[in-house]
């Protein structure tokens, strides 16, 4: 017998309810976003951050905290300033264990 991938009426969130949390997440279609502190020496930054999944990841990407490559299909973070004008034309996708551990580890490189 096929199984029926449809949620549970338990399962449901409104959209009232996501609201009223207090969070200062917001989804994105696919992709929820929030907002954080940056990178080391950008701390006093806010970065709004993206989780992209890996079925939405099509392109390769080149990591700032590690300067190694995001291959396709790799879930990751893409992550834009806030206060800096030009903000989302800046974002950059990060490696999660990167973008975690991006207080101890600044960019590797610095972009003009």
């Amino acid at each position: 017998m096929p199984r029926r991938n449809r949620p549970h009426a338990s399962r449901k969130h409104s959209k009232a309810d996501a609201e009223s949390s207090g969070s200062e997440s917001s989804s994105f279609g696919w992709a929820t976003t929030r907002s954080e502190s940056g990178p080391a020496g950008a701390e006093s930054e806010q970065f709004t951050v993206r989780t992209v999944p890996g079925s939405r990841a099509t392109k390769p990407y080149r990591c700032p905290g590690c300067d190694h490559e995001i291959a396709p299909g790799t879930p990751h973070i893409v992550a834009w300033s806030t206060d800096v004008p030009g903000g989302a034309d800046d974002r950059r996708h990060w490696h999660n264990g990167c973008w975690s551990a991006r207080a101890r580890r600044g960019p590797t490189r610095r972009w003009s």
